[in-house]
C-alpha cells in the first residue's frame, strides 16, 4: 500500500522521514530551504525527484546528496504563503535540515503605542515579515487574560491598529504580544485608572443565577479549581449547579467566595 505523509511545520526542529509526499507550509522569509537527499535501498539514484513550489515545478537540481530549494526564483515578497511539495520515491528518509526558515516570524517594531480612558488602544509598527495576530492582553484576577486579537498586515511598511478594549473598574493595565516559534514578543505595558463603576455581587448565597450589579467578564470555579462557567454578562445560569461553595473571578476581584444552595 502506498503511504502518504503530509507534514505541517509549525514546530522548531528538523524532521526526518519516510513519505511519497512531503509537504512543507509556510511564510517566504527571503532564504531558501535545504533538503538532505539520500539515495533509495538498492542505491539506484535519490529519493527526492520533484519538487514544486506553490503548485509550480521546479528546476532545482534532485539528483544529490543534499540541495536548496530556491525560493528566490520565485519573486515572493516577504510574507508570502509558500507550499513546497517534495514527490519522493517510496521508502525513503528526507532530511529537512532548516526547516525553521519558512516559520513565521515576529519581527514587528512598535513605533507608537497608546491606551486612553475609554479603553481605546491604538498602536503603529513596521518590519512585519509574516501575518501573525496581535494578541491582546489584560491583567486582572492576578494573571494575563487574552481580551481580543487583531490580525497583522505582514509587510515592512507602517501600518495602524486599533482594537477597543472594556475596562474593569480601578487600575487596568495591557500588553500585546505575538507568538511565533521562538516564543512570545511583548509591547511595553499601558496602564489607565478607569472611571467605570465598582461592581458587585448582588448576593454571596445563591439557588438558580450569579447576578451583579453590572455586565462584566467573568470566570466561575469549582472548590476542586475546575472552571464551571465563564463570559461576559451582568448574569450566570446557576441552576446546574452542584450545591456547594464556588469562587468567581470578575471586575476587577479575585475569587469572590459563594454558596450553591
Amino acid at each position: 500500500m502506498i503511504k502518504r505523509l503530509f507534514l505541517l511545520l509549525l514546530c522548531a526542529q528538523t524532521y526526518a522521514l519516510r513519505a511519497e509526499v512531503v509537504v512543507i507550509s509556510g511564510v517566504y522569509q527571503g532564504k531558501d530551504l535545504y533538503v538532505k537527499n539520500p539515495t533509495i535501498t538498492d542505491g539506484a539514484g535519490f529519493c527526492v525527484f520533484e519538487v514544486l513550489v506553490n503548485g509550480n515545478v521546479t528546476s532545482d537540481e534532485v539528483n544529490s546528496p543534499a540541495f536548496a530549494v530556491d525560493l528566490k526564483a520565485w519573486n515572493l515578497k516577504l510574507g508570502d504563503p509558500v507550499e513546497i511539495v517534495l514527490r519522493c520515491k517510496e521508502d525513503c528518509q528526507v532530511k529537512i535540515i532548516n526547516p525553521e526558515v519558512i516559520y513565521p516570524n515576529a519581527t514587528f517594531e512598535i513605533k507608537s503605542i497608546n491606551l486612553d480612558n475609554m479603553g481605546l488602544i491604538t498602536w503603529s509598527a513596521i518590519n512585519e515579515s509574516a501575518k501573525i495576530a496581535y494578541n491582546i492582553e489584560q491583567f486582572k484576577w492576578n494573571k494575563w487574560v487574552k481580551v481580543g486579537e487583531v490580525m497583522g498586515e505582514g509587510t515592512p511598511e507602517l501600518h495602524d491598529y486599533q482594537f477597543q478594549a472594556s475596562l474593569t473598574s480601578g487600575s487596568n493595565v495591557f500588553r500585546i504580544m505575538q507568538i511565533d516559534h521562538k516564543g512570545a514578543h511583548f509591547s511595553k505595558e499601558l496602564r489607565v485608572d478607569s472611571a467605570t463603576p465598582d461592581i458587585r455581587l448582588k448576593s454571596n448565597k445563591i439557588s438558580r443565577a450569579i447576578e451583579f450589579t453590572a455586565p462584566t467578564d467573568y470566570e466561575v470555579y469549582s472548590e476542586f479549581g475546575a472552571v464551571v462557567a465563564h463570559g461576559h454578562g451582568s448574569e450566570i445560569d446557576a441552576s446546574n449547579f452542584f450545591k456547594g461553595k464556588y469562587y468567581v473571578n470578575f471586575d476587577n476581584k479575585v475569587g469572590i467566595e459563594i454558596d450553591k444552595k
